[in-house]
Formats: C-alpha cells, structure tokens, sequence
C-alpha cells in the first residue's frame, strides 16, 4: 500500500531526535497522532444512532410528531451520504487544510443550528450540515491515516462510538437536553485545529478541472439511493435515470468527479463490493436482533438495549487489532475469506438461535466483520489504484459503506413482512 497523504508534498514536522529536513514516509498521522484522527471521525456516529432514545422527547417539545423529528436523522445520513464523496473531492482539489477548515466550519454551523433554534426546518437544515461536514472529516481523517495501524483506528472509533451512542445520548438529554444530543456530532470539530496544525501547506493531489456535472449527477444518485428504503418505486426509478446519466458523464469526462479508473479497477471495486457487503449484513442485523430477543426472552425495551451495547463494543473494539494484524501478517485471500465467514456465521446464529447469549454472539460476529473490513477493505481499495485518486477512492469506498448502512434496515423490514 502506498501511504503518500492526501497532499502531495505535505509532509508533518520532524519526529523527535531527527535532522529538520527528515521526514516519515507515513506521514505526520501516525502512533499517538493517529488518535486526532480518531476523534475527527468517530464522532460521525454519535448522528447516525446517538437520537434513537430522544426524539419523542423531541417530538413532545416541538409538538409534532415522532415521525416528523427523524426527518433529522434523515437529514443527517443524506448529509454524510452526499457529502462523503462531494467533499473527498475538495480534498482531492484543494488539499487537507482546505477540507478540514470547511468541514469543520459546516459542523459548527450545524451544531451552532441545532443547539439555538428548536424548530424543525432548522433542525433538519442543522443536522443536515453537520452530516455533511463530518462526513468530510471522517473521509479526511481516512486519506490521512498514514498507516494501517492509524486506518484501524479510525474505523473502530466509528464502530465504538455508534455502540455506545444511543445510551451517551440518552444521558445528555437526561444532563442537558435533547437539542445537545442531536448536536454531539461538533465533537469531532474539536480534533480539526490540531489536523490542520500537522498539515503542512502543499498542492492538491489532482489539478483537473472540477467537473460540475459530474458531482450534480453522482449527488443525484445518492440522494435516490438514500431514499430507495423510504420510497422504492419513485427512488429507485430516479436511481436508474442518474445512474445512467453519471455513466454517460464518466465516459464524456473519464477523468472527472469520477474517474473513469476507479470504476474499471477490479481491485478497488471488490474493496467496495465487499464492504456494502458486509455494512448490508451488519446494520440489518442491529434491527433483526433486537426483534429475535423480543421473541424470544422476556427482557424489556431497555433491557435490550442494554443488552446490544457489549457485541457491538466488542466488534469496534477488536476491529482496530483485526485491521492491523491482516495488514501486517495476512494476505488479502485470507482477510476476505475470513471476515466473510464471520458475518455468514452470524446470520446463520441469528437464524437458527433462540437464546439470548447466541443472538449477541451473532450480533458480535456481524459487528467484527463489518468494523474490521471497513478498515482493512480501506486499506485495500486504496493500495489497489494510484497515489493521486486516492482522496477519491477513500469518499466513494465510505460512500459504499454507508449505503450498506441505509439499506440493510430496509432489507430485514422486507423480510419480516
């Protein structure tokens, strides 16, 4: 794998103990530092799950319904869904500091909207922004890890912050308000200064000229795609329609928004496939479990919820160490074949299973496939095209994780019909 940064010719201060022009190929990202991007990303997840206990306390504030209150969870995956590739290509254009400082400033907004004005169109405006911009972060923060140790550390804060983010916010609300567990997401400004401050100025990776087209159609396509699971038959015609109109544009524009060397890289669309893949088995088993223990003990809501933290703990937390030993010691075979077998071994207990300790085993097992194979499947997809589409392989690599995301839900809903 080549652990070029995002910027070309940026390179970190000096370590320590070595002459002033010295420096690391991995980058300034790299043992302790590699935690600022650790804290950049992880935060990310705080959005996706940290509101699922507060929004009827949401609801009953703004007098409307629950239904209409996760219109902001809504807003918030389209904002990192959107975003994750949109502002991987301002990284790509203009460099780390550019991306930071922009993404950062679009969750403080966000937040700045989220914590000040209760009104639901704000709300989601607000939430909406701060998915955009901490999907920057966390695309940022990945282009940056210079190192596989680093990449595992990144993903497993998103795993482990997602796991225990229902309860933090739980406790907010409970300390602070509702409005403050919405906007847990500006944690991850917190992490931008030191970022930026280890990013020395350099030129931006690509010098190609932006492609607006491109980026309006592949928008288009997210957004569709987004919103198949809520309206499959309008969302999924739209999906077709700007899917074919984003090939036409690849084919006018090979080396635009999206380039043309990414969609015929094998090794970087496997990395991909697998890791929608595993994020579709994952996310669908955190709704599929929770109804497998209803059924099946007489624990209450809560109880469950409880009950559902320490396996998908336990998966972010191992994640870290899976990515760094299948980078250093396993060969790509190996790691696939293994985390494959671990998210079809959990089904299959999630099937089969009637008591509780099985069914959190299978959670478990789907929890440390898909943690571990966004890190190590990161690694893979950008070692497999060149140095300078980097920036872009890592948006649409997360880009095809979070789908999984959005879709794995919809799927077990399907199924349970």
């Amino acid at each position: 794998m080549s652990n070029s940064l995002a910027e070309s010719g940026a390179q970190g201060p000096a370590a320590p103990g070595r002459k002033p022009h010295a420096t690391d190929p991995r980058g300034p990202f790299h043992g302790p530092a590699a935690l600022w991007l650790a804290l950049m990303a992880g935060p990310l997840s705080f959005g996706i799950a940290g509101p699922a206990l507060v929004l009827d306390d949401a609801a009953r504030d703004l007098d409307v319904s629950t239904g209409a209150v996760t219109w902001t969870v809504t807003a918030f995956g389209w904002g990192i869904a959107v975003g994750t590739p949109l502002l991987a290509g301002l990284l790509d254009r203009r460099g780390a500091r550019a991306a930071l400082t922009t993404c950062g400033l679009l969750v403080l907004l966000g937040a700045g909207l989220v914590a000040g004005i209760p009104v639901l169109p704000v709300l989601v405006l607000g939430t909406a922004l701060m998915g955009l911009g901490t999907a920057g972060l966390t695309a940022t923060a990945m282009s940056l890890a210079g190192s596989p140790r680093a990449m595992g550390l990144v993903t497993a804060s998103l795993a482990v912050v997602g796991s225990t983010a229902p309860l933090a916010g739980s406790l907010v609300n409970d300390l602070l308000s509702w409005q403050a567990t919405l906007a847990l997401p500006v944690l991850s400004a917190v992490a931008v200064p030191f970022a930026v401050a280890r990013c020395a100025p350099g030129a931006p990776v690509t010098r190609e000229p932006f492609d607006p087209l491109g980026a309006v159609l592949l928008t288009a396509l997210v957004t569709a795609l987004v919103f198949v699971p809520h309206q499959p038959l309008a969302a999924g015609v739209c999906s077709v329609l700007a899917a074919a109109l984003l090939a036409a544009q690849v084919r006018a524009r090979p080396r635009g928004f999206v380039p043309a060397v990414l969609l015929r890289n094998p090794g970087f669309l496997v990395a991909a496939g697998l890791a929608l893949c595993l994020a579709v088995v994952n996310f669908g088993m955190m709704y599929a479990i929770p109804e497998r223990l209803e059924d099946h003990t007489s624990w209450s809501t809560s109880e469950i919820g409880v009950a559902m933290v320490w396996p998908l703990l336990l998966g972010g937390a191992l994640s870290w160490f899976v990515v760094a030993v299948s980078a250093a010691r396993a060969g790509r075979r190996l790691v696939i074949t293994a985390l494959v077998g671990l998210a079809l071994a959990g089904v299959v207990l999630a099937a089969v299973g009637t008591s509780s300790a099985v069914l959190l085993a299978a959670q478990a097992l789907t929890s440390i496939a898909a943690a571990s194979g966004q890190g190590a499947f990161a690694v893979h997809a950008t070692s497999a095209v060149p140095d300078s589409e980097r920036p872009t392989a890592i948006g649409l690599f997360n880009l095809a994780y979070l789908l999984g995301a959005a879709f794995g839900p919809a799927i077990v809903s399907l199924l349970s019909l």
